[in-house]
């Protein structure tokens, strides 16, 4: 009997020291929230840039107006450090998204500023242009670009969720 209850109480602290580890490495509900975020662009109005959080970060979505996109379509390759065409980092050219963090010491860029009209980070003078991409300054790499989606229907993307 003294067997069998010790082993019944050994089995459920077991159990329950298991569980306790796995609670521990499971994401927070906040942050499993957090892991999508559904975007209607129809807020955005054309030449505005929207702040949302997603994942504690801040995204910007710039709805760009045919003047803009030229602009940042007929950029000289050469003038940039990290040679990305616009087409690259946005699929649709009407709206740029970007984690708002400037890749050099972690600040958050101002949007419509610089000598590029694009984003600037007041602290140390980093001008991106109006797709992100870094032109002068320290920082060393253009704005990061989130995963996401269009969704087929309506007009709204997905952060979080690549295209497949």
């Amino acid at each position: 009997m003294l067997v069998a209850s010790s082993s019944s109480v050994g089995l459920a602290m077991a159990k329950n020291t298991v569980g306790n580890f796995v609670a521990y490495l499971t994401p927070g509900r906040d942050l499993v929230a957090l892991a999508t975020v559904e975007v209607e662009l129809d807020v955005v109005p054309e030449g505005k840039t929207v702040i949302i959080e997603w994942q504690g970060k801040p995204v910007f979505i710039r709805h760009r107006g045919e003047q803009e996109i030229d602009e940042a379509r007929n950029v000289d390759m050469n003038e940039l450090r990290h040679k990305q065409t616009d087409q690259m980092r946005h699929k649709d050219p009407r709206y740029v998204i970007l984690i708002g963090i400037c890749t050099h010491l972690g600040c958050i860029p101002l949007g419509n500023k610089g000598l590029f009209e694009g984003w600037f980070c007041p602290c140390h003078a980093s001008h991106y242009d109006n797709s992100g991409r870094i032109r002068m300054g320290p920082a060393p790499e253009n704005l990061p670009t989130p995963p996401y989606r269009f969704l087929q229907k309506g007009n709204s993307v997905i952060l979080g969720e690549d295209e497949e």
